[in-house]
């Protein structure tokens, strides 16, 4: 009997599923019946089906809802269900639609009684409020099913034949049980967080006896900025896993705490597996990623990097038993700043299938080993196991991750300035993007002051404008409780 049996009465096992709970902020949920989804056909088929099927409501959130063939199916889709009167509602973040829809893309389905809300686009009164954004991708229907993934609505999920290109490689899943009430309130969350709330509608209610169709058991981790709670399941998982831990990322950026822990479960024997893209949508991040692949190898961590177009799914399975899927990448942007929601399955079946998966991928990737004269990157040379076929075409595709490898330099500069942490090895790209920078700063200070001077009044003139409306804003708010409360004991009782 270990310390926590003979402290608390608890067995290993209920320790570990309080542990998870606590630090996912997610209830186990029993009774589901889970499907995995393999990239973006298979997504786009089973989503437009269960939108046809829906008589009561539907709920769709999705970070990029791009105007193009794939884009206006959905669309279409929604309109003929509002029009049979479904409630439609849909979330589409600003940020990820940027450059890819525009307003009037909506037009045809609030004609048809739907609803659509942008989330955070830039206003006044919240001068970096805007930065955060809803990186989730779900649909629900009726209460009855539900699906997460890290596939956006855009024909560029799907390749490009005729350039040779072929579809992205995601991942996600369908739920059907008890967990879908979970994701409703997620999406009822991000609902209310971009205007007035849910309505009270017969639709929309819960429904009376939700069947159990599985024996599955899982964690709906719905995070929003700040909360933190897939970090710290990433970080209980890594420190858990015995055997395996099999991850996949679309944007790795490995902050010093988590390639620690990775490290230290790889020296323990635990079989620790990163597999990232090789011909990434964002440049930038990829060779911040590549930056960062010395202390993993060095730790025992084999790492492999996708050889088609792109690999944007995110998930990880350990140790036979437990896997994960959903819309949070491995890095600060998905961590502390966006809005993201996973799965956190507990079943041995559905981990088999995703550690199958996971190997079938391995077949189209490469390995990267330490040694070797082929040179990466600054500070890396390597040699490859097989030989790299040609990449295709990159394609276009969630660029607001590139705030992945801003965070990653803030956070290391912030670091070694103010000394309250070890830097790690992983954090040398950081710090030498962070001297490059104050230097180059330094320069046009010393020979162009104006070109430092006028970026810096315009920066305070905005953070004077925004804290104005913020003062303004909660002035009235108070005066308005003052008037409601005058005017509740001045009422005749």
């Amino acid at each position: 009997m270990n310390v926590f049996q003979q402290s608390t009465g608890f067995s290993s096992r209920l320790f570990a599923e309080q542990a998870l709970s606590r630090s996912a902020g997610a209830p186990l949920i029993g009774g589901n019946a889970v499907e995995l989804l393999i990239d973006a056909r298979a997504h786009f088929d089973a989503w437009l089906a269960a939108i046809a099927g829906a008589r009561r409501h539907v709920f769709l959130e999705n970070y990029i809802i791009r105007d193009d063939a794939v884009g206006g199916a959905f669309r279409d889709a929604l309109v003929e269900r509002a029009h049979a009167g479904v409630f439609v509602a849909v979330i589409a973040d600003w940020g990820g639609c940027l450059g890819q829809s525009r307003a009037s893309f909506w037009n045809p389905l609030r004609e048809a009684g739907g609803q659509v809300r942008i989330y955070n686009p830039p206003r006044l009164g919240s001068s970096f409020g805007w930065v955060s954004r809803d990186h989730r991708k779900v649909l629900v229907v009726d209460g009855t099913v539900g699906f997460l993934s890290g596939v956006c609505i855009s024909e560029k999920w799907l390749g490009d034949p005729d350039r040779n290109v072929p579809p992205w490689r995601d991942t996600g899943v369908a739920l059907r049980g008890p967990a879908v009430a979970e994701i409703e309130h997620a999406f009822a969350d991000s609902w209310a967080q971009a205007g007035e709330p849910l309505p009270n509608d017969e639709r929309l209610a819960a429904l009376p006896d939700m069947p159990m169709p599985g024996d599955v058991s899982l964690r709906v981790i719905a995070t929003q900025p700040s909360t933190a709670g897939m970090y710290r399941l990433d970080q209980m998982v890594a420190a858990m896993a015995r055997q395996t831990l099999w991850l996949t990322d679309a944007y790795f950026v490995g902050v010093a705490p988590y390639v620690q822990a990775l490290s230290a479960a790889a020296r323990d024997g635990v079989d620790v597996r990163l597999l990232v893209p090789g011909s990434s949508d964002i440049p930038m991040v990829a060779s911040m990623s590549r930056s960062g692949y010395r202390p993993l190898l060095q730790a025992g961590i084999r790492v492999f990097e996708w050889n088609g177009s792109m690999l944007h799914a995110k998930t990880a399975v350990a140790d036979g038993r437990w896997a994960r899927v959903g819309s949070s990448n491995l890095n600060i942007a998905s961590w502390l700043g966006n809005r993201e929601i996973d799965v956190a399955i507990e079943d041995a079946g559905f981990a088999g299938q995703l550690a199958a998966q996971y190997e079938k991928d391995l077949e189209n990737a490469t390995e990267i080993l330490l040694g070797g004269r082929r040179r990466r990157s600054r500070n890396e040379r390597m040699r490859y196991r097989s030989p790299r076929p040609p990449r295709p075409h990159r394609a276009g595709g969630s660029s607001s991750r590139a705030a992945a490898a801003s965070l990653r330099i803030a956070n290391t500069v912030g670091a070694a300035i103010t000394q309250h942490r070890v830097l790690g090895d992983t954090e040398t790209g950081p710090l030498l993007a962070g001297a490059v920078t104050a230097v180059v700063l330094t320069v046009i200070g010393v020979l162009w002051p104006a070109a430092i001077a006028w970026p810096l009044a315009l920066i305070g003139a905005w953070f004077a404008v925004n804290l104005s409306v913020s003062w303004w804003t909660l002035r009235r708010r108070r005066r308005q409780r003052a008037a409601e409360a005058a005017t509740t004991q001045d009422a005749p009782r």
